[in-house]
């Protein structure tokens, strides 16, 4: 039986957006120690709040202060936090409902163990001590047994307010590509490419997937395409990507492989990005120690007549 392939994979990118009137004052709201939600026509407050109703969908800007206490309406124990999670030790994810709101917030914890965690338990806000209008200015709810706030109105108004924010998401797993891709994989290591064939239908896909997205069999002929194939359509990048070596504007493109089925996504090198083109025949550039084309250059043949790809554009 031939080894089962996996590798560990990263997916990481920073998430920027901006912020209308009520997402500013409620984060602008948190580095200033201030908790604001937002109420709406039939007299509940939101928190977290939203920029439309719920229910109605109308837009909603009427700012409340809510109290910095809440009760905890339900939780859950995480017996072993994660990287970049807001405690290192041990807590509890809770949904809290803040004295003076009618939903709850969802944050952490700081308790001795999942004893010390009740459902209905008071609770109070500890804030960070570097804030920046962000909802870690929150570092945690922690037990209280202390008075309970009231809500007052609140005109959402700041000096210096947060317009934008940057969040770093990021995924960690294990991929398996299984049977068809480890194939496919294994071929490029020897600089092939290897797509599969459907029995139903004929085409042939590149990368394979086990089985035809059309007819929903699994395939198992195994094809080998290119090296050589034909812009199908691309796209002119001109935002440089954090930790990537290449120099805008440059061109991504699908290209079909000769004897494919199906277009794959591969940079294009070798030709100024303006002068790329549909049809443009292209051949792939190996790097040393490469398992796969770094890039694909023009093949300096002429360009492929239209009805050769359209079904693949």
């Amino acid at each position: 039986m031939p080894d089962i392939l996996s590798a560990p994979l990263v997916v990481e990118f920073p998430f920027t957006r901006s912020l209308g009137p009520v997402q500013s004052a409620f984060l602008t709201g948190l580095r200033e120690r201030t908790l604001l939600g937002v109420r709406t026509a039939d007299g509940r407050t939101l928190v977290p709040p939203v920029e439309y109703d719920p229910v109605t969908a109308e837009e909603i800007r009427d700012l409340v202060e809510v109290a910095p206490t809440g009760t905890v309406t339900t939780w859950a124990w995480n017996p072993e936090p994660r990287r970049d999670q807001p405690l290192d030790t041990p807590f509890a994810w809770v949904l809290v409902r803040l004295d003076g709101a009618d939903t709850a917030l969802l944050h952490v914890l700081d308790a001795p163990g999942p004893d010390a965690v009740r459902t209905g338990m008071r609770v109070r806000v500890r804030w960070a001590q570097d804030r920046t209008g962000a909802i870690t200015d929150i570092a945690c709810f922690e037990p209280h047994d202390g008075e309970t706030g009231t809500p007052a109105p609140h005109d959402g108004t700041f000096a210096d307010p947060v317009t934008g924010i940057v969040t770093p998401a990021r995924l960690d797993y294990t991929y398996s590509p299984g049977r068809a891709q480890s194939a496919y994989l294994e071929a490029l290591e020897g600089r092939r490419v290897v797509g599969e064939r459907c029995p139903s239908c004929r085409k042939v896909y590149v990368p394979p997937r086990g089985a035809c997205p059309t007819c929903g069999v699994a395939t198992a002929e195994r094809v080998e395409v290119g090296p050589r194939g034909t812009v199908t359509t691309f796209c002119v990048v001109n935002i440089k990507a954090k930790n990537l070596d290449i120099e805008v504007p440059y061109v991504y493109a699908h290209i079909a492989l000769d004897g494919a089925d199906l277009a794959l996504h591969a940079r294009i090198g070798g030709i100024p990005y303006d002068q790329v083109r549909m049809g443009l025949r292209v051949e792939p550039v190996w790097s040393e120690g490469s398992r796969h084309p770094d890039h694909y250059r023009p093949a300096g043949e002429p360009d492929a007549d239209y009805d050769t790809y359209r079904e693949l554009v």
